[in-house]
């Protein structure tokens, strides 16, 4: 196994403390690329962050935008990217706060994700090494007037590329018992790192990618949507520290399953549980084999039906999102707890027919109401801001437990879903109440 590409912040000789640069002479020795998994337009490059000789003290100063000029050569066509807000900083990270930055070696220039130039892979990863160049085309001074940064006629190009949370996950693979080669990447908690010999024990998410990151780059699994990195970023691992595993279906595409999909072709299924069941053996003192999540979207979401039906004692809850299934399995899954969701507009998935001849998720609830399970439903816009939209969700919750429920079901209104209406993943990772409650479960 391979550990992922360790920040720049890390792998730069660190400038000199304490010490600024006189008459605005202070030379930059690396510049690189920060990108960000984004909800609803995948995976972006937002920002360059430049590293000085010297430290850059602005004394309350702001570095207007129009200090420096930006342009990405990507697909053989160069065209300039907008430069939205410039601080100075400590690290190779954009500040999301209103007042960004602080005294540091380093410049982040941020750019606006809405340009058209801004995405960072397509079907797979852009090249994107050297493929920006930054040029300062202002002097940046003090309130005071003392200079700080001097304009000059050369242009950096980016050495490396930084994508935040993605770059803490493991690269490896799994040759299966029947020669089946299954990529994958693994988040560990800091925890288990920093003791690998602890006894404490980590749930375990499994994460189901959809069709379009059918792949050999044993990343866009991780990038193209944000479904990974929700529960590897900072802020969960900081409330729900687990291990994140994150499986890629090669190329060339699998499509033996019965109903010509994925995650249910023979060879991916078999060596997806294979994967699992070593992990977890493997990882015997550290996994809490009780907290085994899985979660998928699309044809992810049609991957747990059928684990779930195939491995009833295994998993303790699951989050499908866009998915589809096999009414006739429904009945082995009713003690499950999930949260599942579709936009009942989709075009991609119907919501109620699903896809190859197996219907979707409104059809699927209906067939676990049917074997026993309560579900509880609730429907509303996929575009509500995140605070209206978690509290629809929790009153769902409510009224789930209330019944005592452990399905619940979430539509979302026609013409709401952003982007497309088949992403009607754009909330479900983002949303606390959804994610508290999956690791609440326990079998």
């Amino acid at each position: 196994m391979s550990t992922a590409t360790a920040s720049a912040a890390d792998t730069t000789t660190a400038a000199p403390q304490g010490r600024q640069a006189t008459s605005g002479n202070n030379p930059v020795l690396r510049t690189d690329l920060v990108t960000r998994v984004t909800p609803r337009n995948n995976w972006l490059v937002t920002a360059l962050a430049l590293q000085y000789s010297y430290r850059i003290d602005l004394r309350g100063g702001v570095i207007p935008p129009s200090a420096f000029q930006v342009e990405a050569t990507v697909g053989g066509q160069t065209a300039a990217r907008t430069v939205t807000r410039v601080y100075s900083s400590t690290t190779a990270e954009v500040d999301d706060r209103s007042r960004p930055g602080r005294p540091g070696d380093r410049l982040i220039i941020e750019l606006d994700p809405n340009d058209s130039n801004a995405r960072a892979s397509g079907t797979d990863p852009l090249p994107l090494e050297r493929a920006y160049s930054v040029r300062q085309v202002a002097d940046v001074h003090t309130p005071e007037g003392e200079p700080v940064l001097k304009a000059g006629p050369f242009a950096s190009r980016n050495d490396d590329v930084v994508t935040p949370v993605v770059d803490d996950f493991a690269a490896g693979s799994l040759t299966d018992s029947a020669g089946f080669e299954l990529a994958f990447r693994l988040y560990r908690p800091e925890g288990f790192l920093r003791n690998p010999q602890t006894r404490k024990r980590y749930p375990l998410v499994v994460t189901l990618h959809g069709g379009g990151e059918v792949a050999d780059n044993n990343m866009t699994q991780l990038t193209s949507n944000r479904i990974a990195v929700t529960f590897a970023k900072p802020e969960r691992q900081r409330r729900d520290p687990a291990f994140v595993l994150s499986p890629q279906i090669p190329l060339p595409r699998p499509m033996d399953g019965p109903d010509g999909t994925d995650w249910t072709d023979a060879k991916v299924q078999a060596a997806l549980i294979e994967l699992i069941d070593t992990f977890v053996s493997e990882h015997s003192q550290n996994v809490d084999t009780a907290r085994l999540y899985l979660v998928g979207l699309s044809s992810g979401g049609r991957g747990i039906y059928s684990l779930l039906a195939k491995r009833p004692d295994v998993f303790a809850a699951a989050l499908p999102t866009a998915g589809w299934g096999d009414s006739a399995t429904m009945d082995r899954i009713t003690h499950i707890p999930m949260w599942a969701d579709h936009s009942v507009d989709d075009p991609v998935v119907p919501y109620r027919e699903g896809r190859f001849g197996k219907p979707g998720t409104w059809t699927l609830m209906n067939a676990l109401e049917s074997a026993g399970a309560r579900v509880a439903r609730g429907q509303w816009a996929n575009d509500l801001p995140k605070a209206e939209f978690e509290a629809r969700s929790r009153a769902l919750l409510r009224r789930a437990r209330a019944t005592r429920s452990h399905v619940l079901f979430t539509s979302y209104t026609a013409g709401t879903t952003p982007v497309n209406p088949h992403l009607s993943w754009a909330q479900t990772y983002e949303n606390d109440v959804v994610i508290d409650w999956l690791f609440e479960q326990s079998r």
